[in-house]
């Protein structure tokens, strides 16, 4: 798909077809402006021909907006998969966070994501397509953008799809496209700890966001079939070594599950595991997904949780909770029901 490729690569893809340099410049800007391949006025038929299978064809099939301004937008691909990704107006700007997967097989279960399992991977340009197709539709394009944050937190497990992660960090950073700084995106993972090591080699400036959800590993087994793999112990070593490479301050998400991992003593092993190093604690209070019989912690539990910690001498936060009214929240999103609210 063309836009897995760069701009260098497009113009190597229609010097292979026999078609002059020009086209490729044309090419890669459309894809960028977010157009599909019939809106292009300034290419031939003839050559919309001859590209037709490799132009992407993703497209924004529905979009519901929350009381709060958020909006979850619902992506289709050209094999008719489809995907969520939710757009979140903060002072600072516009942030997306998308999805790297159609599905998810990492199994939590507060997570709406895993419900029906992995169906595919996403290519790096339907990640990107995502970015391109929003930022459209909220009037930006290539030069003024209108995106200026991206989170790999939607549905999926981004280190789970680490190739296509990795082409679409280039992508959606590089200067000939829509230019977004590493140090605007973070990839959120629930702990594939083999592939921190890998990503901490790879020289990027993006923030890092762990899903640990718990204070310990017998906990962690409740709600993440992940913690059988890796532990919380061999997760944080990974992080360290991250925090050593990049110099990078590791985010971490709790997502707060009443009598589960709420409770003062929770919190003081979680001041004992990450006092003094560089991290910061974001609270999250569960958000409803109704196939789960998991009980959220109210939002003023959340504060008091995150005062415990605070007051043990962590950076804690809570996070707002945005776009839980069209089912666009953390743990929320899913890749079923095509045009229906959730």
């Amino acid at each position: 798909m063309l836009s897995d490729l760069t701009l260098t690569e497009i113009r190597e893809y229609v010097k292979e077809k026999g078609l002059p340099a020009f086209r490729g410049n044309q090419i890669f800007d459309a894809i960028y402006a977010g157009k599909s391949l019939q809106e292009v006025s300034n290419l031939p038929q003839n050559i919309k021909n001859e590209i037709e299978n490799d132009y992407p064809a993703y497209k924004i099939a529905n979009m519901f907006e929350g009381k709060d301004g958020t909006r979850k937008y619902i992506i289709q691909f050209a094999d008719g998969e489809i995907v969520e990704c939710v757009l979140m107006k903060y002072k600072y700007g516009n942030t997306l966070c998308i999805s790297t997967q159609v599905g998810c097989r990492m199994g939590c279960k507060f997570c709406a994501s895993t419900l029906n399992g992995l169906k595919r991977n996403l290519t790096a340009g339907e990640m990107l397509g995502q970015i391109l197709l929003i930022n459209r539709d909220i009037g930006g394009n290539k030069t003024e953008r209108k995106i200026t944050n991206v989170v790999l937190m939607g549905s999926g497990e981004p280190l789970d799809n680490y190739d296509n992660d990795i082409k679409f960090l280039k992508l959606v950073s590089s200067g000939d496209g829509i230019n977004i700084s590493e140090r605007n995106i973070s990839l959120s993972t629930c702990g594939l700890v083999d592939k921190i090591y890998k990503l901490a080699e790879e020289d990027l400036s993006i923030t890092l966001t762990i899903s640990l959800h718990a204070p310990n590993d017998e906990i962690r087994r409740q709600t993440m079939p992940i913690a059988n793999k890796f532990s919380i112990e061999g997760i944080l070593k990974a992080c360290d070594y991250w925090i050593q490479k990049t110099g990078r301050r590791v985010a971490v998400e709790y997502t707060l599950i009443k009598g589960v991992n709420d409770k003062p003593e929770h919190a003081k092993t979680l001041i004992n595991i990450f006092k003094n190093k560089l991290y910061h604690i974001n609270i999250i209070p569960l958000n409803y997904v109704k196939e789960r019989d998991l009980a959220a912690a109210s939002r003023q539990e959340a504060y008091s949780f995150a005062g415990l910690l605070t007051k043990g001498g962590l950076s804690a936060t809570v996070r707002r909770t945005m776009g839980e009214d069209i089912g666009g929240a953390c743990g929320q999103l899913r890749n079923t029901l095509l045009g229906e609210a959730k």
